[in-house]
């Protein structure tokens, strides 16, 4: 029996008499249970942009509507991920998981049996918000049951699936629309939350905040319209244009959000939903930074790698996922190692080491890619990469997650998943718009002798260059060679921008990383009495 005060954490009898954490069995089994439900949220963020076409054949529906179908998803995630995990601190960890999973799983069967774009925009949707419950309870569920000494391993494993995760459910989703269907894109989280609903039900301990503060609903909601707002232009702008209205509009909307937000923030200080003035912190700003670079440079090299392998040099979805896997791999088992290394020389100095490394990587790709080096030419700048954002994601997640006190994990965790949401948005809208500046810089020089209808078609992008070949008549091998010289040098731009802003980055976690190890909280000690009633 025990009385918990406001601000301090419940969990539920963990079997073990006198202690409040799981033993060391349930806690491997927790760590599984988690990571399975996690898998199954990042492969629904990454698995269905292989099968764009698939689903424009099906519902006849155009590609604005089918790049809904797969923005929707992001969105609602991210929207809702501060908020929800809030709502998790506060009426328990572990109802929270087992209903989010209950509603993705159920909105992932429906999406695969939707018999219109318009369901499969509502399953997109819900499956969304289901996922905004699980991804950050996850990492709370982890960092409020492992002790001290543990938890930079679990950490560890987290952050390596949240990593590796996307990659790993690209390539099962192209092999499955290889194989099979589109349809059967969503048996793979289907499953995943059946394996990871009972694992939950047994294993998962309960923990929630004990407090007498009112929920922050004015905070939630302008957390949500500025997020909406936000992602939104870095969605849309690329294709609708940066000076469309829409974009303006919800630009505006979302730094007037925003403001609102952080003012309001300011004024609750004790009842706040997220307190704003933990950003002083520099553990949480230095971990903060470091993922939003690291994630938006990781999006940003999927969205450059990708047309490389399939239009410049030829390989199916399939093989194009399967040449990624070396990066994820190594992405992997950094992050696991990653806990050790802080152990040894410290958080700043394993992020730095990581950091660095991920910036060579880039410099790598940027130097000897080219169109007769082949795949050869880019592999080993993927594998520094890899080994360097594993490195480097591990101590920033810790970072994050340790400058909030243990009653307050499902914000941070929610933090943590909202700055990767963020980075990934800003990945793929910069660096791919730095591509596309790039080719078409480069590609006009190049097409003096190539008919005006075939040339005109070229100069929005490869994909369009290579189809206007088979109209090209005998300026066919002009017309690709133009447009495969031209992506290369696209390539370039992003991946010099790419170093220069992990350079950037290298130098502010050198000079304002944390000093602590990761895994001391900073805000408040660990409660002395965590054993439920």
């Amino acid at each position: 029996m025990s009385t918990n005060q406001p601000g301090q954490v419940s969990t539920e009898p963990s079997g073990i008499p006198g202690e409040g954490l799981p033993g060391a069995r349930q806690r491997r089994t927790i760590l599984i249970a988690v990571c399975v439900a996690l898998m199954a949220v990042i492969a629904s963020v990454s698995g269905l942009g292989v099968a764009q076409p698939d689903l424009a054949i099906a519902f006849g529906a155009s590609q604005s509507t089918i790049l809904w179908i797969i923005n929707i998803y992001t969105l609602s995630l991210a929207a809702l991920l501060l908020p929800l995990g809030a709502l998790g601190d506060r009426i328990g960890r572990k109802p929270m998981l087992l209903t989010g999973l209950a509603v993705f799983g159920v909105a992932s069967a429906a999406a695969g049996l939707a018999p219109s774009a318009a369901v499969m925009l509502a399953a997109r949707l819900f499956s969304g918000v289901g996922a905004a419950m699980i991804m950050p309870i996850t990492l709370a569920v982890i960092t409020s049951t492992f002790p001290e000494e543990e938890r930079g391993r679990a950490i560890g494993v987290w952050t390596g699936v949240a990593g590796g995760g996307g990659i790993l459910g690209m390539f099962l989703s192209a092999a499955l629309v290889d194989v099979a269907s589109w349809r059967w894109l969503f048996v793979l989280p289907v499953a995943l939350v059946v394996v990871a609903f009972p694992m939950t039900l047994r294993s998962v301990p309960n923990s929630r905040e004990m407090s007498g503060r009112s929920f922050d609903t004015v905070g939630a909601l302008t957390s949500v319209v500025a997020v909406v707002g936000l992602i939104f232009v870095l969605q849309e702008g690329p294709g609708r244009g940066w000076t469309a209205p829409a974009t303006l509009l919800s630009l505006a909307i979302g730094v007037i959000a925003a403001g609102a937000f952080v003012a309001w923030e300011l004024r609750r200080r004790d009842a706040a939903l997220l307190d704003v003035r933990l950003f002083g912190d520099r553990s949480l700003t230095a971990g903060s930074v470091t993922l939003l670079a690291v994630f938006g440079v990781q999006a940003g090299i999927f969205v450059v790698l990708f047309p490389f392998l399939q239009a410049v040099l030829g390989w199916s979805g399939l093989l194009s996922t399967l040449a990624l896997m070396p990066m994820a791999v190594l992405m992997m088992m950094a992050s696991g190692l990653a806990p050790r290394l802080t152990a040894r020389i410290g958080p700043r100095a394993t992020m730095a080491t990581g950091i660095l490394l991920a910036t060579v990587g880039l410099a790598l790709m940027a130097s000897f890619v080219s169109v007769d080096g082949g795949y050869l030419s880019v592999l080993p700048g993927m594998l520094a990469m890899g080994i360097g954002m594993g490195l480097s994601m591990t101590p920033s997640t810790e970072a994050i997650t340790s400058s909030l006190p243990r009653e307050r994990q499902g914000v941070a965790s929610a933090l943590n998943d909202v700055t990767r949401e963020f980075g990934t948005a800003l990945g793929v809208a910069l660096l791919g718009a730095l591509l596309s500046s790039g080719y078409r810089n480069a590609i006009d020089s190049r097409l003096a002798d190539v008919p005006q209808g075939p040339a005109d078609t070229a100069r929005e992008g490869i994909v369009g260059a290579l189809d206007a070949a088979h109209q090209a008549g005998p300026h066919a091998q002009t017309l690709i060679h133009a447009a495969q010289g031209s992506f290369v040098d696209g390539w370039r731009h992003a991946m010099w921008a790419g170093v220069a802003v992990m350079a950037a980055l290298f130098l502010h976690v050198l000079a304002r990383g944390p000093e602590r190890p990761a895994h001391t909280p900073a805000n408040a000690p660990e409660p002395a009495d965590a054993t439920a009633r």
